[in-house]
């Protein structure tokens, strides 16, 4: 996945995926459907993620779409007359999407222009990281049109709480960049000429530490996050004594105590 040339996938052009300098990017190039999550594009990025976390020269990813939305969330043609089993198949593949977004090793970044509703604000609130434009919009408006925003309730509560979840799902309402940085479902705001390289910059920074190092800590992260303090401690500690042995915590320390800049090992 080296280089910089950015190619579509033969199966699904709408999801592109390029890679430079230790961090790929993949992009929604649906913009006429404002990226709309269908059932082929789900898989497309299933795929994706999967292929970027198996890859080591990748330390980050970002997460784009082209157009005037990051992502409309599922599209909605699928969503009419269609079996129970057919609909399970859809919210099947959207929770391994989100899932594989999360156990993937390198931190992913959502760069949000535009909208983000419904699965596509899920999709923020489950990329580790989140910049958005001044422009951006965030909902999850699926009270609206008779068909609750349930699985993107599960990533929304758990990134920016209860009564702000239920705010957002109940009303269906959007909140602005300011409001969602606020509330804890992005990171960053920045003017929308600014967002590619603030994401970037932040990507890069990510990108310099030891690769190796920032998986065991994102891995680490998703399993204490929902332990009670005692088993969380308890799990941190052990992960904490592993990554005590490997040889880039031995690199980092050495080089912060020899004032040198450390080599990583991965």
């Amino acid at each position: 996945m080296n280089g910089a040339s950015q190619v579509s996938s033969p199966a699904a052009p709408a999801v592109l995926v390029s890679a430079a300098d230790g961090v790929a990017t993949i992009t929604l190039n649906r913009p006429e459907k404002r990226n709309a999550l269908s059932l082929a594009v789900m898989r497309e990025l299933i795929a994706a993620f999967e292929a970027i976390g198996g890859d080591r020269s990748v330390k980050a990813v970002i997460l784009r779409g082209v157009g005037p939305a990051f992502s409309s969330g599922h599209d909605l043609r699928e969503m009419l007359d269609r079996s129970v089993e057919e609909y399970r198949l859809t919210f099947d593949v959207c929770v391994s999407l989100m899932e594989k977004i999360q156990s993937i090793p390198q931190p992913v970044i959502a760069e949000i222009a535009g909208i983000a509703t419904a699965a596509g604000c899920q999709l923020v609130a489950t990329c580790d990281l989140a910049v958005a434009s001044e422009d951006a919009r965030f909902a999850t408006p699926g009270v609206k049109i008779g068909l609750f925003c349930t699985t993107p309730m599960v990533a929304l509560t758990r990134a920016i709480g209860r009564k702000r979840a239920m705010e957002m799902l109940l009303t269906g309402e959007p909140i602005d960049a300011r409001t969602a940085a606020d509330w804890g479902l992005i990171n960053r705001v920045v003017p929308p000429q600014e967002l590619a390289t603030a994401t970037a910059a932040l990507a890069a920074s990510l990108a310099s530490s030891a690769g190796f190092v920032v998986g065991l800590g994102k891995a680490a992260f998703y399993a204490q996050i929902d332990l009670d303090q005692t088993k969380a401690y308890a799990y941190a500690k052990e992960v904490m004594s592993m990554n005590a042995l490997a040889e880039d915590a031995h690199e980092g320390i050495g080089a912060f105590v020899g004032k040198r800049r450390p080599v990583w090992r991965t």
